[in-house]
């Protein structure tokens, strides 16, 4: 099964927008977001991937990344 990769980080530094910034306009605690950043999450609401896209101005494909696994297969069902 392949996974997806959080690039919230980037997203961040390309906006020039610190993590307490971003806490501060989505309306999430610092180590929640922090967890989010760094990939330490195994689910997030739409509506917190909503906020952060209009704190951010952009898309949730600009924050989210699928990686498939390392034997290529996309979708593949078992």
């Amino acid at each position: 099964m392949g996974k997806i990769i959080l690039r919230l980080d980037r997203v961040m530094a390309d906006r020039k927008m610190s993590l307490n910034e971003l806490s501060e306009k989505v309306g999430i605690a610092n180590v929640n977001l922090s967890k989010l950043k760094n990939g330490h999450i195994s689910a997030i609401r739409f509506s917190t991937l909503i906020a952060i896209c209009e704190a951010l101005h952009c898309q949730p494909g600009d924050i989210l990344e699928y990686a498939p696994d390392e034997d290529g297969d996309f979708g593949k069902n078992e």
